[in-house]
């Protein structure tokens, strides 16, 4: 049967809250609503408030809970209601969150997730569609994944919560009711790899989280032009699987990255230096990346033309092949 990617996310939160009795979820409205966006949805009624703990309102008090939970053994999940809220817990989570492995030498791991749902395509308003994924990737000690499916949804918050290191886990509110088969049996792609999801022999692109789904009809629409482009689903953004890239480009020669974020400093730019630090002589051409603008995220009328779409990352794959 076919579920959406925030029915999987509900569905592979009941699970690991069955195995481990240890794990407990914790955020604002999370309970009794079951979340803004009811990922959580019913999981208070079946687990308790005390395993389901609708938190106040407050991001840093709720991380800062969750390290705490953590030092003492649990296995907590946060929610933060939408991306533009979790800089109140910034401080929380880079000083503290990330840090405190390699600060006591490895005696203390703090398996805490996060769990934000980040991006644009549904209309909101200012701080609701920002894409923080930079600051995340940045900061040493985070792990950070973004899934772009129902099956990935499923596996990875398996994987986050069983993690003993933090993870950031980055939701695309755009995908969140788009659906998918689930294969439960399934043996899920290790933590930290990239999934080819079409191949292809002509141009590699890359991208993760809400824009996989673009870059699939993108690829289905080179093909109309006899281009084959080979698309790269980077599932986790920290750390990054450059052997998957890698061995893409090796073959192709050509390299689209595409992201919802700004271009300046972001994981396209990351991506694009080290592809050229390691892949130079197979280049045939610069590698080009296709964001969203250098600007404050737009009002909802003006996200269509502010966020990358089928056209804008069309029109890099022709540059690309202009060289």
């Amino acid at each position: 049967m076919s579920t959406a990617m925030a029915h999987a996310l509900n569905e592979g939160l009941r699970s690991v809250m069955e195995e481990d009795p240890k794990v407990l979820l914790i955020g604002e409205d999370i309970g009794r609503l079951g979340g803004v966006f009811r990922v959580t949805d019913g999981l208070q009624k079946d687990f308790g408030d005390a395993r389901v703990v609708d938190s106040p309102l407050g991001e840093a008090g709720i991380v800062g809970s969750a390290i705490g939970l953590a030092m003492a053994g649990y296995r907590p999940v946060c929610e933060i209601q939408f991306d533009g809220f979790v800089f109140p817990a910034m401080n929380q989570i880079i000083t503290q969150l990330a840090k405190y492995r390699h600060r006591s030498e490895g005696t203390v791991t703090l398996p805490v997730v996060i769990r934000i749902p980040v991006g644009g395509g549904i209309g909101a308003i200012e701080h609701h569609s920002e894409s923080p994924e930079a600051y995340f990737a940045h900061t040493a000690g985070l792990r950070v994944v973004s899934p772009s499916s129902a099956q990935e949804a499923y596996d990875l918050i398996r994987m986050a919560v069983r993690s003993d290191d933090p993870v950031i886990f980055l939701e695309p509110k755009h995908n969140y009711w788009l659906k998918g088969e689930i294969d439960r049996a399934a043996t899920p792609a290790p933590f930290g790899s990239a999934q080819v999801v079409r191949p292809g022999d002509d141009l590699t692109l890359v991208t993760y989280g809400a824009l996989v789904p673009t870059a699939v009809k993108v690829a289905a629409a080179a093909a109309e032009d006899g281009r084959s482009v080979e698309v790269i689903d980077l599932r986790s953004l920290s750390p990054i699987d450059d052997a998957t890239i890698f061995a893409s480009v090796e073959r192709t020669g050509r390299l689209v990255v595409a992201h919802e974020a700004s271009q300046t400093a972001g994981l396209g730019a990351e991506i694009a230096a080290r592809v050229q630090d390691a892949m130079f002589y197979s280049l045939e051409a610069p590698v080009i990346r296709v964001t969203g603008y250098d600007t404050p995220y737009p009002a909802s009328r003006l996200e269509g033309d502010w966020l990358p779409g089928l056209d804008r990352i069309l029109d890099a794959i022709d540059r690309s092949f202009t060289y």
